[in-house]
């Protein structure tokens, strides 16, 4: 069974694209947009487990240049 989740992020100001396209290529990235209002961007995340989409979250996504912080969210159903 596949992990999804949902991770609402904020970005320096004017990186939201940027930083969209640094990773939406990333392996597990599903979606990624760039939205209005409280948070600049929302990625979808698939993986096998809760503890891959954390090292996906931990590893690769914190850290890009222009991000200022995240929110991951699991689905549970």
């Amino acid at each position: 069974m596949t992990t999804r989740a949902y991770v609402l992020m904020t970005t320096e100001v004017g990186k939201a694209i940027e930083v969209t396209e640094q990773l939406r290529h990333l392996p597990g990235v599903r979606a990624a947009d760039v939205v209005t209002g409280t948070y600049d961007v929302v990625l979808v995340l698939e993986a096998g487990t809760t503890s891959d989409i954390g090292r996906l979250v931990l590893t690769q996504i914190h850290g890009t240049p222009g991000l200022k912080g995240t929110l991951t969210l699991i689905a549970v159903s």
